[in-house]
């Protein structure tokens, strides 16, 4: 309601919408249809199976187009930064991904996002106008108010269902971020996404446009509101994951392991346990229903045995006839009468290892947004939770596990939100005695100052989320001290007695899972998206000297007024393909990155330092140019002596 009068024009459309809905796409008749639906014969423009969708190749323009940014360590953020291999990054998703190409490609083992679910109040960034310039664009992503934080006005747009554009809007959003997703996936790499009715079947036609079709793994249903959420027609109570894999035949998907069964019983062949009974009930069950599945076994007695039902009618065993006699003669079964003289036949479990039961794509129970919320408030001790929406970890935890990760691998969210996949990944780690690395991405998007959040004192979401893994820290910390010092108390105990190869296995088992707790990485590194510490060299229009002279000095010192030390050897080791774990040691004049890899000269250089440098047999030698300023010998020499020691020496 926008109170305006109705034109002739849209109560005609409104008609026509009733008539033919078929023919609009996103509010807006499409005539081709239109001409088709009313019996014209016509050729469809660009005629093929295809998704298509207003702003789309402007979509790929903001995906190829190339970022200059960087990103900065933020050490009084993080917790123990130069030991910790977890990172947070806060900063747009997009251009976050675009800097992590270099360093990340192909090799994130696996991916789980929760974007906007595009339900017609969500704000998210996206080209809306699509005749302005990938400039334009790149100038309001960037804007920021006075104390750095990302604008709404600049930064968002209301997405709302009477835009005229609402479905490509979404898309314009998704895609390059997808694409440039792929890119960082391993071979063996799964990707997980959340989302709900509202974009499912564009999400679905999206993904087998990037990953293709042949890679859908499935499409898991999640229950999310326990009793559904308020409908004029049916309660909703579900929404989505959809899993796609980069090659499915490189994945070794898994599932929950169930409990051992106790072999409490013995007989001539050893220990069993009562297993499940072979006389089929319920549905199906009856002999008529599979009439090849009545026949007789030997009984204990020899008699002749039959699957009878509990009515006393006629049944149907549950295995056919040649696994049946198979398992009476090696004796694997169990014969208990009942009163009405029939028997019910039961098999031996001889074996009492775990077993694996793989997931099905029905989530239900353990996966309620309440129990995402729950722990929000628990973490931050609140009464109301900052996020409505937030997805529990027992979600997160089990599509790790069904991914089949092992110590070391990535796992990337980049709509980290509130971080619950950072907190799933720290338990995980605990529980399973694993070593998985996070990578959380988190726009600093400003809440509203109505929001509990505002009132709490968090400006922007990234805050949020960053306190939300310092508190898992420290009761997951606290949770493995106390591990611990129970292990050790057992220890200490099995000392004390008689020792025995049994205590003495029992010790060593406690042992290991004590070291396992220690190496627990309960830290994480904040990393803030920036403007690059070089100058860019910018295209100059016309003949203005005056920008020209400014351009030209970049060739003498292209260093930016705001760039630290610290700040170019990051970027330099991103750009250089380095990723964020890598080992950087200072040492007299000059950085090595993972012990000579790369080496960075960025305060001074001279021939004794060259020859330094030059005696570690580097990899890769990056220098300022404005080093050898007025000593153009040295730097003649310089790349003569690296191109005979077969050193590769590039200056900026």
């Amino acid at each position: 309601m926008n109170g305006l009068s109705l034109t002739p024009e849209t109560e005609k459309i409104k008609a026509l919408q009733e008539i033919l809905p078929e023919v609009f796409t996103e509010g807006k008749v499409d005539w081709e249809k239109l001409k088709a639906t009313l019996g014209e014969d016509i050729n469809f423009s660009n005629e093929r199976y295809v998704l298509n969708w207003a702003g789309k190749s402007e979509a790929f323009k903001v995906l190829q187009t190339p970022s200059s940014k960087t990103l900065v360590p933020v050490k009084d953020e993080s917790v123990n930064f130069d030991e910790t291999e977890n990172i947070f990054i806060e900063g747009e998703n997009l251009e976050v991904l675009k800097v992590l190409q270099k360093s990340y490609f192909g090799k994130v083992k696996m991916i789980y996002i929760d974007p906007p679910y595009n339900t017609g109040n969500d704000s998210f960034i996206y080209p809306d106008k699509f005749s302005e310039t990938k400039d334009d664009y790149q100038r309001r992503v960037g804007d920021k108010d006075e104390e750095g934080y990302m604008t709404k006005d600049g930064m968002f747009r209301k997405n709302s269902k009477e835009n005229g554009q609402y479905h490509s809007n979404w898309l314009n959003m998704m895609m390059p971020r997808l694409y440039l997703a792929k890119n960082l996936l391993r071979q063996d790499g799964v990707i997980f996404i959340s989302i709900d009715d509202n974009e499912v079947h564009n999400l679905r036609l999206l993904m087998n446009e990037i990953f293709g079709e042949e890679n859908f793994i499935a499409n898991i249903i999640r229950e999310a509101i326990r009793g559904g959420s308020q409908s004029k027609n049916i309660r909703v109570s579900h929404d989505y994951v959809l899993c796609y894999a980069k090659s499915p035949k490189d994945v070794q998907f898994t599932g929950i392991e169930k409990e051992g069964v106790e072999l409490n019983l013995q007989d001539e062949k050893g220990a069993y346990a009562k297993g499940r009974e072979l006389n089929k009930w319920g549905a199906g069950s009856r002999r008529e229903d599979s009439p090849s599945m009545y026949f007789p076994i030997k009984g204990p007695n020899g008699e002749e045995v039959y699957p009878i039902r509990n009515d006393g009618s006629e049944g149907r065993w549950r295995l056919g006839k040649e696994k049946m006699y198979k398992k009476v003669k090696d004796g694997d079964v169990i014969f208990e009468k009942r009163q009405n003289e029939s028997y019910v036949v039961y098999e031996k479990i001889r074996d009492g290892n775990p077993k694996i039961k793989q997931f099905t794509s029905l989530f239900l129970e353990n996966y309620l947004n309440a129990k995402g919320t729950e722990i929000i408030k628990k973490s931050f001790e609140i009464e109301r939770s900052y996020f409505d929406y937030a997805k529990p970890i027992e979600l997160m935890k089990d599509l790790i596990l069904m991914v089949n990760p092992e110590d070391n691998d990535i796992i990337l969210d980049f709509f980290s939100g509130s971080s619950s996949t950072a907190h799933a990944v720290l338990d995980f780690n605990k529980t399973n005695a694993s070593q998985l690395k996070y990578i959380m991405v988190q726009l600093p998007e400003l809440t509203s100052e109505s929001s509990e959040a505002y009132k709490a004192g968090y400006l922007n979401i990234a805050d949020i989320s960053k306190d939300r893994i310092r508190k898992a820290v420290i009761k997951i910390k606290s949770e493995i001290n106390s591990d611990i010092e129970t292990k050790a108390k057992e220890i200490n105990k099995l000392r004390g007695q008689i020792p025995t190869e049994d205590t003495n296995e029992q010790i060593d088992i406690l042992t290991t899972e004590i070291e396992d707790f220690k190496r627990q990485d309960l830290g994480f590194k904040v990393l803030k998206l920036n403007e690059s510490n070089f100058k860019q060299w910018q295209q100059i229009e016309g003949n203005n000297p005056d920008a020209l002279a400014e351009q030209m000095k970049l060739f003498v010192d292209p260093v930016s007024e705001s760039a630290t030390i610290e700040n170019m050897v990051y970027e330099l080791m991103l750009k250089s393909g380095k990723d964020l774990n890598s080992k950087i040691e200072k040492e007299d004049g000059f950085f090595s990155v993972n012990a000579g890899e790369l080496v960075l000269m960025l305060e001074k250089a001279n021939q004794e330092l060259i020859d330094n440098i030059i005696a570690l047999n580097p990899q890769k030698i990056i220098a300022l140019d404005k080093l050898f300023t007025g000593n153009d010998q040295l730097k003649t020499n310089t790349v003569l002596q690296m191109k005979d020691a077969g050193i590769e020496f590039k200056t900026i």
